[in-house]
């Protein structure tokens, strides 16, 4: 490697950096690591020394990364996530099955991903590990863009730099009601107005249900006052199974429960409401194994929420 100041990169100590970071702290770091914080911090400030620029900030009991330290976590990040997939590819030239994806998604996506798509996935794959985190949007996006997880699905995500859609397939928002909800017996698609006339349960703001909820009220200048507000979309179809009001929620979040007979989702009668998309993504860049890749077809082809051809499980009003 390059010389750089006093010495090189050294990558161990690099990690070092890169755990106290994202923990906050070194002591947080070495209790990550097993070590003794002192020795955490001592190659910590022999990498400083070797690159000759401050790389952390200490601000009382926590510590963050300068620009200087930015830079070199980005590089472990992406060394880590180009080691993992190197690893993968080396075992599927040596004929192996073997291997894992991280994927990490909204919780709306669950049901529908464990029928069909992980089934059939396994079948073909019956070696390869899969693990699922759960997340809101925001964070879905930066656990791609970090590499911590190689695929994600999101829900009406923004634009974001560094980020790469394989799949976006137009998934209305509805109206989630038990059978012979008010709303049911309208002659048309609800409109924002009306329901504001009944008790709300929306997610949190990191989520991309609610942040499309917020733009769809600018728009038509309504305010839904929520009588429950969540981070699990679980709770969002009890409160409506149990008829305590309505939930806003795309339909193949609740394809199970319509199936039923235990819920309905009524389109609603808004542009932006109507516009919003479910995504498959990656980070822009990223080299994917032929597992993952074959994964992203399984999901984009099985799963209800990404298939084109999908009759959406509502019930519309016009």
């Amino acid at each position: 490697m390059p010389a750089l100041g006093s010495g090189f990169i050294d990558d161990r100590r690099v990690r070092y950096l890169y755990e106290a970071s994202t923990s906050g702290s070194v002591r947080a770091a070495a209790d990550k690591l097993d070590m003794n914080p002192s020795v955490v911090s001592r190659q910590i400030s022999q990498l400083e020394d070797d690159l000759a620029v401050p790389l952390l900030e200490r601000m009382g009991r926590g510590v963050r990364p300068t620009e200087a330290g930015q830079m070199l976590c980005e590089y472990y990040r992406q060394h880590r996530a180009h080691q993992d997939d190197l690893i993968v590819k080396l075992q599927e030239l040596r004929g192996l099955a073997r291997g894992h994806i991280d994927i990490v998604l909204g919780e709306g996506f669950v049901s529908d991903l464990m029928d069909e798509p992980l089934q059939a996935f396994w079948r073909r794959y019956p070696m390869l590990t899969v693990s699922l985190s759960l997340a809101g949007t925001n964070d879905v996006l930066r656990r791609v863009a970090e590499d911590d997880a190689q695929i994600g699905l999101v829900y009406n995500p923004p634009v974001s730099a560094g980020i790469r859609s394989r799949a976006a397939i137009r998934q209305p928002m509805c109206a989630i009601v038990a059978p012979g909800h008010a709303l049911t017996k309208m002659e048309r698609q609800p409109l924002l107005k009306h329901i504001a006339e009944h008790p709300v349960a929306l997610m949190h703001g990191s989520y991309g249900t609610r942040q499309i909820v917020v733009l769809a009220e600018q728009m038509e200048k309504v305010h839904l006052a929520p009588k429950l507000t969540t981070d699990s979309i679980s709770i969002v179809k009890h409160f409506c199974k149990a008829k305590l009001g309505v939930g806003l929620l795309p339909a193949f979040s609740v394809s199970q429960e319509v199936q039923a007979g235990e819920l309905i989702a009524i389109p609603i009668d808004n542009a932006i409401l109507s516009r919003a998309e479910a995504h498959i993504v990656t980070r822009l860049g990223r080299s994917l194994s032929a597992a993952a890749n074959q994964l992203l077809i399984q999901l984009t082809t099985t799963m209800t929420a990404f298939r084109k051809d999908d009759k959406p499980a509502s019930k519309s009003k016009r």
